[in-house]
């Protein structure tokens, strides 16, 4: 069962949508892309307890739909390496990237795009930072895809590092955060505080990067 109504934040309307189900036992809130507020509750809750529970939860809300539109200004245009282009329409085949604008087709396929330089610049980095890694490891084999609930993902087993063709867009630290990460897990294959240690000797900053990639 789906029920729609509003909620009204900072002078803003903004739709939210309900949704009962009897195996839900928990009322559960989130912030969609279009900034959408999606409640998922028990078949039984009453709209005048959503509604109330809306009303409780302001200040908590605003702060979720801050984050949503943070992350939705740091992923719109055209992202690469770190920064931030807006995208100029052409007739031309080839995609030009100038100070401030990228001129591109269309047609133009980012993705391929985004795969072509990461094959490239994953390598350097990896290599660079496998060279000085604070222990002896396997030298993994390197893979490329797109992902969205992970920036990176080791196995262990076939020593296999997999990495997230979004990091492309962000500033390159983000990249050399993950592949420590990843390379961490051939030390740790968890999220022990011994794993974590091994992660701060080759990232002292990781804590800070950690923060700054949850806006993403």
């Amino acid at each position: 069962m789906v029920i729609q109504m509003h909620v009204v934040l900072n002078n803003v309307s903004y739709p939210v949508e309900i949704v009962k189900k009897k195996t839900t036992k928990n009322t559960y809130i989130r912030i969609k892309e279009d900034l959408t507020i999606y409640v998922t509750t028990n078949a039984r809750s009453s709209d005048q307890s959503i509604h109330r529970l809306l009303e409780q939860k302001k200040e908590a809300l605003e702060k979720m739909l801050h984050k949503q539109q943070t992350k939705n200004e740091n992923n719109s245009d055209f992202h690469y390496l770190g920064k931030r282009y807006r995208i100029v329409f052409t007739n031309q085949k080839e995609m030009i990237i100038g100070s401030s604008k990228v001129f591109m087709n269309k047609e133009q396929d980012l993705d391929k795009f985004y795969k072509k330089e990461a094959k490239r610049i994953y390598k350097e980095h990896l290599d660079a930072i496998y060279s000085k890694f604070s222990y002896k490891v396997p030298y993994p084999a390197l893979k490329i895809r797109k992902m969205t609930t992970r920036w990176g993902v080791c196995n262990t087993k076939e020593k296999i590092i997999t990495l997230n063709l979004e990091l492309m867009k962000r500033d390159l630290k983000y990249l050399d955060y993950v592949i420590v990460h990843e390379l961490s897990h051939l030390i740790h294959a968890n999220h022990s505080k011994s794993f974590w240690e091994v992660v701060e000797e080759n990232e002292p900053n990781y804590k800070k990067i950690r923060k700054e990639m949850k806006e993403f």
